[in-house]
C-alpha cells in the first residue's frame, strides 16, 4: 500500500470505525478518542493530538461534518474547509489513525459506538464536571467511565486557535 492510500484509508464509515475498533480492542489496544471540528489546523490543533496519540495505542478522532459546524453558530462563514478537506488534513498526521466524520450535534453517539479506552478533550473542559448543561462538560465522559475508560484533559496551545487565525487572516 502506497502513503498516499494509507492517509486514504484512515479516513473510514462509522460502521467501519466499530469493527476496527472492537478488533484493536479486542488485543488489548487502548483506544483513545477526541472529536472537533479542525477547520484550519494549526500548531495548537497539532500539538493537542499528537499529545492526546501518547495517551494509548491508537488515536481516532471524531470530526464534525459541514452541518454539525454550522449548527455550533462558529460563524457564518464556517466551516472554511470542508468536511473531506478536514478529513484528509488529519489524516495526513501521522499519530492520528483513524477519522470518523459524524452529523449529529454531538459525538455522543459515536463515542457510545465506540467505547473508547481514554476520552481526550481540552482543558477548556474539566474531567471531573458532571453538570450535563455545563460548557465545561465533556460529551461521552458518562459511557466512558461506566464501562471502565478513563476521561482526561490536555493543556491548550495558548494563543493558538482557528477564530484567532482567521482574524488575523481578515486583518481584524
Amino acid at each position: 500500500m502506497t502513503k498516499w492510500e494509507k492517509i486514504q484509508h484512515k479516513i473510514v464509515s462509522q460502521e467501519e470505525a466499530s469493527t476496527i475498533v472492537n478488533s484493536w480492542r479486542d488485543t488489548d489496544h487502548e483506544v483513545v478518542f477526541t472529536n472537533g471540528c479542525f477547520d484550519i489546523l494549526h500548531r495548537g490543533h497539532v500539538t493537542y493530538l499528537g499529545k492526546a496519540a501518547t495517551l494509548g495505542d491508537f488515536l481516532v478522532v471524531g470530526l464534525n461534518s459541514d452541518d454539525s459546524v454550522r449548527r455550533q453558530n462558529k460563524g457564518e462563514d464556517r466551516p472554511i474547509n470542508d468536511e473531506d478537506s478536514r478529513a484528509l488534513v488529519l489524516a495526513s498526521l501521522e499519530f492520528v489513525d483513524m477519522i470518523i466524520l459524524f452529523d449529529n450535534d454531538t459525538p455522543e453517539e459515536l463515542i457510545s459506538q465506540l467505547n473508547p479506552s481514554i476520552l481526550v478533550k481540552g482543558a477548556d473542559y474539566d474531567e471531573n464536571e458532571r453538570d450535563e448543561k455545563s460548557k465545561k462538560f465533556i460529551v461521552g465522559s458518562e459511557q466512558v467511565l461506566e464501562n471502565g475508560g478513563t476521561v482526561k484533559t490536555i493543556d491548550l496551545e495558548e494563543g493558538f486557535s482557528t477564530t484567532n487565525l482567521i482574524n488575523k487572516i481578515k486583518g481584524a
